[in-house]
């Protein structure tokens, strides 16, 4: 029974001993066992399995009720089940202090307002506190004395009241990451109007840079239309350079 007590509070249990009972030999025994019974409630745990099964070999001693697969309708009306000895609820609840067997000082439902009384827990602390500070400095009780120690009584009260301090901060954890969550999305959606502000400047920048660009283009290409419109009189041989206004509308729109 030791041995089966530490096997199951080991971090890496092994599996249970009876899993060697479900060979296909015995499932072909219970299959054919509840057929004979019929009736589909009946309970299997109750039934002389050697009688119904007098026709067959290999019959064990043990109830072969022990391999029907877990009751979920049960499992659900107790609302929690054990695996390798640990109880585990299906609906996972954080417990509270009351459930755990501690004093508990507040209103233990959560939609009424604990502040007044986590507030008078919290005055108790420092009251407690201070009478704890005079218990030790008082002198001790004499030998003889069978009652229990002030300073021991003030320390135990301390005890009680820390603990519902934090079972009622622990309750407050779903509201605490939910508050987290919300300046977590927040944050982020400030930061993406911020990268689209500054996307949305540099876009303009760059508007602004080729609506230059385009009127000195025009501005170039109109001074030499009227370079080369000019009267050619003197001897002074002047150069133009033949861009026409559609390469340098292209060359504007290339510049990065």
């Amino acid at each position: 029974m030791d041995e089966e007590e530490a096997e199951l509070r080991n971090p890496f249990p092994s599996p249970p001993s009876h899993y060697n009972n479900y060979t296909s030999h015995n499932l072909k025994l219970l299959a054919l066992l509840k057929e004979r019974v019929g009736d589909q409630n009946a309970d299997l745990g109750i039934v002389d399995q050697h009688e119904l099964l007098s026709d067959q070999t290999n019959v064990p001693t043990w109830s072969l009720a022990q391999l029907e697969k877990p009751r979920v309708d049960w499992i659900l009306e107790e609302g929690h089940y054990s695996v390798f000895g640990d109880k585990w609820f299906v609906k996972e609840t954080i417990p509270s202090l009351g459930e755990l067997g501690g004093h508990e000082l507040y209103p233990p439902d959560p939609s009424t307002d604990r502040r007044p009384a986590l507030l008078a827990v919290l005055r108790s602390i420092l009251v407690t506190y201070s009478n704890l500070t005079d218990a030790i400095l008082a002198p001790p009780p004499p030998p003889s004395s069978l009652a229990q120690p002030e300073w021991q009584r003030q320390l135990e009260w301390i005890t009680i009241l820390a603990q519902n301090l934090m079972a009622a901060a622990n309750d407050l954890r779903p509201v605490q990451a939910r508050g987290n969550l919300e300046l977590m999305m927040q944050r982020q959606l400030e930061l993406r109007r911020e990268e689209t502000k500054n996307i949305h400047s540099q876009c303009d920048a760059i508007e602004a840079r080729l609506l230059e660009l385009r009127s000195s283009a025009q501005e170039m290409a109109g001074s030499d239309q009227k370079l080369t419109a000019k009267p050619s009189g003197s001897q002074v041989q002047t150069s133009t350079i033949n861009v026409s206004l559609e390469d340098m509308l292209r060359w504007a729109e290339e510049v990065p």
